[in-house]
């Protein structure tokens, strides 16, 4: 049985937006032993007293760093760290810029890009972008077969319901041939798409219900599609809570039988007030779960 890969959420929401605590940071993390960071995406954020039926903790209050830009910055930090986007709201982009920002970040990481993509459902932030949100379940699976196409080939054409290149390409193409891409999401549609397309499924959460919930109809769809659903990737988001290193011991030997390949994770909304404190809890986690 291959090790699970142990990495973190980069609790930007809980850190200074500040160059020397990012790069001291990431730097930390890779000097920690992680294998991997993962940076959250949100561009705009909602002003909750304008929208009283959103209720999701993050708001225009919450910062964010722009995830290509910074894990560019990162790549530069780190030697070794892989570099995923945890995750992009690929619909609210364009697919061929997105492309050639991931196959940039590739290149300057030296191939370490893992590119976690999402429909997501911030329609307040689909709006300001100018971007349909009703459509963005089928725009995100041809996004998808787009951007493969212009990492692995060197000229496309395509046409699509919303793509148009006509003997068009990416100067330069990655290292990775294609950039893996991992979905998050459980809704059920989701899953299905996993199966279908993606090298990975992230889960928001540790949750076993979910998981085993989830992974039938991720299994499934790759049959149908005539994939080996062994190939595809189970990334887990646990937080750190009030768990100590027993239970969490015991809980990394129950997500290896569930076949979990990435642990990743969350140390916001947990009471930590600094930087230090934030990689100390990662510590704590790293040791308990890393044997």
């Amino acid at each position: 049985m291959l090790a699970m890969k142990i990495g973190v959420v980069f609790p930007e929401v809980e850190l200074p937006p500040d160059a020397t605590v990012t790069r001291d940071y990431v730097q930390a993390i890779e000097g920690l032993g992680f294998d991997h960071i993962a940076v959250r995406e949100a561009i705009v954020g909602v002003e909750p007293r304008a929208h009283p039926e959103w209720h999701h903790p993050f708001t225009v209050e919450t910062p964010f760093h722009e995830p290509f830009v910074l894990l560019g910055y990162a790549a530069a930090a780190t030697t070794r760290l892989e570099l995923a986007t945890g995750v992009v709201i690929l619909p609210r982009r364009p697919a061929i810029l997105v492309a050639k920002q991931a196959a940039e970040v590739d290149i300057l990481s030296g191939g370490r890009l893992r590119l976690g993509v999402s429909v997501g459902g911030n329609w307040v932030e689909y709006e300001a972008l100018g971007q349909e949100f009703h459509d963005r379940g089928d725009r995100i699976e041809e996004q998808i077969e787009v951007m493969r196409q212009l990492w692995t080939t060197h000229s496309v054409s395509f046409h699509g319901r919303w793509h148009d290149i006509s003997d068009a390409g990416l100067n330069p193409r990655p290292i990775q041939q294609p950039i893996p891409i991992w979905m998050g999401g459980f809704h059920e549609k989701v899953l299905r798409r996993t199966g279908r397309m993606a090298d990975g499924w992230i889960s928001g959460s540790d949750s076993e219900e979910g998981i085993l919930r989830a992974l039938p109809i991720i299994h499934a769809a790759a049959q149908q599609a005539g994939r080996d659903h062994r190939a595809i990737g189970l990334e887990i988001r646990p937080s750190v809570g009030s768990i100590d290193q027993a239970e969490w011991r015991r809980r990394s030997v129950r997500w290896k039988e569930l076949g979990v390949t990435h642990v990743t994770l969350q140390t916001i909304e947990a009471g930590l007030k600094t930087p230090e404190e934030h990689l100390e809890a990662a510590q704590r986690f790293k040791d308990a779960v890393d044997g």
